[in-house]
C-alpha cells in the first residue's frame, strides 16, 4: 500500500507556499492516501491544510518553547509517524533540509534529495553537479523519506478539501537542544523564495551604498530583491538575499539581474524562473547564454532610467 507523509512548514503564522509544491508533486503518485504533519504552537494553522483537495489527514503535533522550529525535537516524531508510510517527504527549504536527513537516519534508509520529476513510485529525477546532470534515481525501499525541489514545482492551489485534524502534543522534545531566538530581515518587500519577480543585483552594482538603486527599482515594481554570492562576500547584502547554489533555489515569473556574470552555482539558483532578463556591460558574460533578454549597457544608467520610467 502506497501512503504518503508530507511534512507542512510555516513561517509562524500561515503555510508555507512550499508545502503546497511539495503536495503537488506527491499527487503525481500512484497513491492510496497524502497525509500531512504539522509542528506548531497551536491547531489553528491546521486549517489551511485540512482545505487541500486530496489530503486526508492533517496530524498536528503542538509544541512548547518553540521546539516545532528544531530539528533535532521533531524528527524522531516524523520518523515514528513514518513507519506507517511508504513516502515521507518535506521541502527542500531550509527547514526541510534541516529536518529530513535526521529523519533518515532515524528511519535508516538513504534520503533522497532535490526531486525534481516523479517518473513513477519508485523513480525520480533529481538535479547534480550543480544542475549541469540530471540523476535518474530508483529505489527499492519500504520508506522513502525524499525532499522536493520546489522551484521545479507549482503550488498547489485546490480549496474545498474536508481532511480530518487530529492532534497531540510533542512528547520527544530534545534535552540537549534548545531555542534561543530567530532573527529575520526586516522589509516590506516579498519572500525571496516565493516571489513573483525577483530583481538581483551582483559584483558589478560595487559597493552597499549602491545596492539602493537595486532595493528603489524593486520596490517600484513590488519585487523581491536577491544577490550573486559574490555580493554577499563583498559584504553589499546579507546572506539571506544570497541566490544559487549555495544561497536560494528560486522560480519567479520575472528574474532580472545587474551586474551578475552567471556563474554555474548562481544559474542553477534561476534556471526554473520564467523570463530572465539579465543588464551587465561585457558582452561575454555567461548570464547572456541563458538571459530571455539581455542588454549590454551600464547598469549605472540603466537603472536611473527604468526607475524613472516605472
Amino acid at each position: 500500500m502506497s501512503k504518503v507523509l508530507i511534512l507542512a512548514e510555516h513561517n509562524g503564522d500561515s503555510i508555507n507556499q512550499s508545502t503546497a509544491k511539495v503536495l503537488t508533486a506527491a499527487k503525481q503518485l500512484k497513491t492510496d492516501s497524502i497525509d500531512m504533519v504539522l509542528f506548531a504552537p497551536n491547531a489553528e494553522m491546521a486549517q489551511e491544510l485540512a482545505q487541500f483537495e486530496g489530503v486526508g489527514n492533517v496530524q498536528v503535533v503542538t509544541c512548547d518553547n518553540h521546539h516545532d522550529q528544531l530539528a533535532a525535537s521533531i524528527a524522531p516524531t516524523i520518523a515514528e509517524l513514518g513507519k506507517n508510510y511508504s513516502h515521507i517527504w518535506g521541502p527542500s527549504t531550509t527547514f526541510g533540509k534541516d529536518v529530513m536527513p535526521r529523519v533518515a537516519a532515524l528511519m535508516e534508509v538513504n534520503q533522497i534529495s532535490d526531486i525534481m520529476e516523479v517518473i513513477d513510485n519508485n523513480t525520480y529525477k533529481r538535479p547534480i553537479y550543480a544542475g549541469n546532470a540530471i540523476l535518474t534515481v530508483t529505489t527499492d525501499s519500504n520508506h522513502q523519506v525524499a525532499t522536493v525541489r520546489t522551484a521545479s514545482y507549482e503550488a498547489d492551489k485546490t480549496d474545498g478539501g474536508s481532511a480530518e485534524i487530529k492532534e497531540c502534543s510533542l512528547e520527544t522534545a530534545a534535552e540537549h537542544t534548545s531555542f534561543v531566538k530567530l532573527a529575520t530581515g526586516d522589509s516590506d518587500r516579498p519572500d525571496l523564495q516565493t516571489a513573483a519577480k525577483v530583481i538581483s543585483g551582483g559584483r558589478g552594482v560595487g559597493s552597499k551604498e549602491n545596492f539602493d538603486m537595486v532595493f528603489e527599482l524593486a520596490d517600484k515594481i513590488g519585487a523581491a530583491t536577491g544577490a550573486s554570492r559574490a555580493a554577499v562576500d563583498a559584504g553589499y547584502v546579507p546572506n539571506d538575499m544570497q541566490v544559487g547554489q549555495t544561497g536560494k533555489i528560486i522560480a519567479p515569473d520575472l528574474y532580472m539581474c545587474f551586474g551578475i556574470s552567471g556563474a554555474i552555482q548562481h544559474l542553477t539558483g534561476i534556471k526554473d524562473a520564467g523570463t530572465i532578463v539579465a543588464i551587465n556591460k561585457d558582452a561575454d558574460a555567461p548570464i547572456f547564454e541563458v538571459a530571455d533578454i539581455g542588454l549590454v549597457g551600464d547598469l549605472f544608467k540603466v537603472i536611473p532610467e527604468m526607475i524613472e520610467k516605472v
